[in-house]
């Protein structure tokens, strides 16, 4: 058997420890080759697609690039770090340290070029379906058939053969073997009851109560200012979190005999603390991560659906006219002419309604209130399906918006209901009531009175003719389309809902969509850097509990025992992460001054399903070796 042979069964034999490191490696590679596909497209090299998507995936895949080489570094740090003992069996047999460096060497090229070669191969199979999703996703008019992208296997291929040779290079060079006594013996030197300071543990605690209060607190633009001094404080709290704080509670949970010597808790926490200190980086790292990825995708998600629900809120109708101040009569009657015939030519059966809106001189505002017509408030309220109203003679009805834009701060009702309405014969009119209704997009909220009241209040300072189309269970397609018609024959005048929302999606697409791969790329490594650290420290499990079974433990007691501590380990950091996630997403919405509990609870729900998922399968086959050792 050559050397090269004797590497490559290397590879074949440590299946079980390479595997995790294999799959996410090619699935990186295939997130890359995902993007050379659209890089390379022959829609993009045309021209026809908005050049701002092809940018942001250059940039996302050169992201992708430079986090697979952090990645494939660490996950091989990992894999050697294992190996202590094989090395010095290899050095026992005659192995010399430069033999040790080339099997490494060749090892890492034969699993990055099965990587690369694997991940090349999954790209083409699912290329046509995420073809078809970027294309609704990206809200591309043109359609990305599939193609042969001889150009993306070549770039993909060479990058990611460059990536792994030069990682190879850097840890074979890099790689230093102990002692040969300290590498037979590395996995049976005892090792010392781990200290946790209790100043640092208090400190930790501290650190990410006053970050979370900080962000939860702030609110508007006060989040920028304090977003910085947030991070800081959480990733160093985060650290000491893994490093002391939960050291020092593991130590607390073992003095307390009660609980310790309860059932088989001895058997889950005599050991815990160790691998909670000595994996300590890790979960701080997978937490980390973890975090960037819930709080990038979140914001995406909730910042579109901040742009896009904020504007059906305010919008009820599907197109709304709106003329210049200085645009005569005759320019106002040509443009509604002009609507009205783009949706009968694009097949729209709309239903139009116009009033001119007055605003009267009260103390309330010094730019004026509108007061409204009830007659006039009610042609539009059922043009939407909305209540009328009916006020009396001697009464006021405030309207304001119920929109969840407008969170923070007094609500117009509360000025409004305070001042009286004057009429020209001297008397006064109360408010007597607040409804909320979209039906005149007024955000500082308006009156609507009785329409003998409106005739004896004066003179207004300043009136706005408002038209309104409200549509009927129309194609989506069909309104776009005559929107884009309004935005090109009627200026700045005429706004479609549809239309608006059209564009912001055609914009944001991009974004989203990149930010979704970059997001998965992260916790997918994440995942992994977990499913090494447990599978690393597996050999060592196995004789524990080989020996713990020579003396009753039953197989149920020992399933119970792994499930919990595996649950413990693996969940730890992923917690810590939900929880990040959740606070930074607050503040986001503290940002806006927008609920974004629903996008939240999505994202951050979604993410916690796949980790569940993930969990159980990691458990099914550490079980199964465990096991298999004992039984």
């Amino acid at each position: 058997m050559t050397f090269r042979q004797f590497a490559f069964n290397n590879v074949l034999r440590n299946k079980r420890l390479y595997i995790a490191y294999f799959l996410s490696s090619m699935f990186t590679v295939m997130v890359f080759f995902t993007f050379a596909i659209f890089a390379f497209h022959p829609a993009f090299s045309s021209g026809s697609i908005n050049h701002n998507a092809l940018f942001g995936m250059a940039v996302a895949g050169g992201i992708i690039y430079v986090f697979s080489f952090f990645f494939v570094l660490y996950s091989m740090s990992s894999f050697l770090q294992s190996r202590k003992k094989e090395f010095g069996l290899l050095m026992m047999l005659g192995a010399s340290d430069k033999q040790i460096r080339l099997m490494v060497f060749l090892e890492n090229i034969l699993i990055g070029l099965m990587a690369t070669i694997g991940g090349i191969l999954l790209g083409l199979i699912f290329a046509k379906a995420i073809l078809l999703i970027a294309e609704n996703v990206l809200i591309i008019n043109e359609s990305l058939d599939f193609y042969f992208p001889a150009l993306a296997m070549v770039v993909t291929f060479i990058s990611f053969i460059f990536l792994f040779f030069c990682i190879s290079l850097f840890v074979s060079f890099i790689l230093r073997t102990n002692k040969l006594i300290d590498l037979i013996k590395g996995d049976k030197q005892p090792k010392r009851e781990p200290k946790a300071s209790i100043f640092l543990s208090i400190f930790a605690a501290l650190l990410l109560l006053a970050g979370y209060a900080t962000a939860l607190m702030v609110k508007g633009v006060s989040v920028v200012f304090a977003m910085v001094p947030v991070i800081v404080v959480v990733t160093l709290g985060t650290y000491l979190l893994f490093t002391q704080l939960s050291v020092y509670i593991m130590r607390r949970l073992k003095n307390n005999k009660t609980f310790f010597w309860r059932k088989t808790n001895m058997l889950l926490f005599s050991d815990l603390s160790f691998r909670m200190k000595d994996n300590a980086r890790t979960f701080f790292m997978v937490a980390i991560i973890s975090t960037v990825a819930f709080s990038a995708i979140g914001t995406l998600y909730g910042f579109q659906s901040y742009l896009t629900k904020g504007i059906k809120d305010v919008n009820p109708y599907d197109i709304t006219y709106s003329p210049w101040e200085d645009d005569s009569k005759d320019v106002i009657e040509s443009d509604i002419r002009t609507v009205n015939a783009i949706l009968k030519e694009e097949n729209i059966d709309a239903k139009m309604e116009q009033v001119e809106l007055s605003y009267f001189d009260l103390s309330v505002r010094d730019n004026g209130v509108l007061i409204a017509r009830a007659s006039d408030y009610n042609r539009f309220a059922t043009l939407i399906g909305d209540k009328k109203l009916h006020p009396n003679e001697k009464e006021a009805i405030v309207v304001e918006q119920s929109d969840a834009l407008l969170t923070e701060g007094p609500k117009a009702s509360e000025a409004l209901m305070k001042s009286n309405i004057k009429l020209n014969n001297g008397k006064e009119i109360q408010p007597r009531t607040v409804v909320e209704s979209e039906v005149f997009s007024e955000l500082n909220g308006y009156y609507v009175v009785n329409d003998k009241v409106y005739e004896q209040l004066g003179s207004p300072v300043n009136t706005n003719l408002s038209v309104v189309w409200k549509t009927k269970d129309m194609n989506t397609d069909q309104l776009i389309e005559a929107g884009k018609k309004l935005d090109e024959q009627v200026t700045h005048k005429a706004f479609s809902v549809d239309y608006t929302l059209f564009q912001i999606n055609k914009a944001y697409g991009p974004i989203l969509f990149i930010g979704l791969f970059i997001g998965i790329v992260f916790f997918v490594s994440a995942g992994s850097f977990l499913y090494f650290r447990l599978f690393t420290d597996l050999d060592e499990e196995k004789r524990k509990f080989r020996s713990i079974a020579k003396i009753g433990l039953t197989q149920s007691e020992l399933k119970k025992v792994v499930n919990r501590q595996i649950a413990l380990l693996f969940f730890s950091p992923i917690v810590v992460a939900l929880v990040h996630g959740a606070v930074a997403l607050t503040a986001l919405s503290h940002l806006f001054n927008y609920n974004l509990t629903i996008e939240a609870s999505i994202v951050l729900g979604g993410f916690a399903f796949i980790q569940i998922i993930y969990f159980f399968i990691v458990r099914f086959f550490y079980v199964k070796q465990v096991n298999k050792a004992i039984y």
